[in-house]
């Protein structure tokens, strides 16, 4: 991946993160970062690595919604 498709990604990824960011408890941003980025990377549209990343959140690492 050359640096601006990933410099798209990583501002698409911020922007995608910002509602989980503000409706759930504090968590360190990178825990849904990684699980996003490696959805987009498979082939996953946005709304599904989202959910990916959302699922992640949930299940393995336990973050509340506030």
């Amino acid at each position: 991946m050359d640096i601006a498709t990933l410099a798209e990604l990583l501002r698409e990824t911020s922007e995608r993160h910002d509602h989980y960011e503000k409706t759930h408890a504090e968590h360190h941003w990178w825990d849904w970062y990684a699980p996003y980025l490696n959805a987009r990377q498979n082939g996953n549209n946005p709304e599904e690595a989202v959910a990916v990343a959302n699922r992640y959140m949930d299940d393995v690492l336990h973050v509340p919604a506030r």
